[in-house]
């Protein structure tokens, strides 16, 4: 199991930790630490009141929470949204509104889920041509439906 170091800011008193709600649970809820009315295709960043100590190794990624994005149209325009190890600032959550009603977040609403995920270091080496594959550079839909 990781271990993730989590630092309620002062704005965050009174607001859950994030836990998965299930054994089987990949994610963790996070709640808004501020209400806001999300008008239709209105984005914005909602702060939540946490920072977090990820190990050297892991990110987080917010994903959306699929109740709000199904029931109200309510996602993240950038998802999954990755928090660096190194990263040490308050987690924000960008909001989306896809649906045709404004929509209205409250202080302590479930916004977003948290899941802790690997990430592997990777060095990119410039060169002068790939080797070949049989797909080759066919993309958007090429290997059929």
């Amino acid at each position: 199991m990781v271990s993730v170091q989590i630092q309620r800011l002062p704005h965050g008193e009174g607001l859950p930790v994030p836990t998965p709600q299930t054994e089987g649970s990949a994610g963790a809820d996070i709640a808004a630490a501020e209400a806001g009315l999300l008008a239709p295709m209105e984005r914005r960043l909602f702060s939540t009141g946490f920072a977090v100590a990820i190990p050297v190794g892991y990110e987080i990624q917010i994903r959306p929470r699929s109740g709000l994005a199904v029931k109200h149209g309510v996602t993240l325009p950038n998802t999954p949204a990755t928090i660096d190890s190194d990263y040490r600032g308050e987690l924000k959550v960008g909001l989306i509104n896809l649906g045709s009603e404004p929509f209205q977040v409250e202080r302590g609403m479930r916004i977003a889920q948290l899941v802790v995920a690997r990430v592997e270091s990777v060095r990119f080496e410039a060169v002068e041509t790939l080797p070949a594959t049989a797909r080759g550079d066919g993309g958007f839909g090429s290997t059929g439906r």
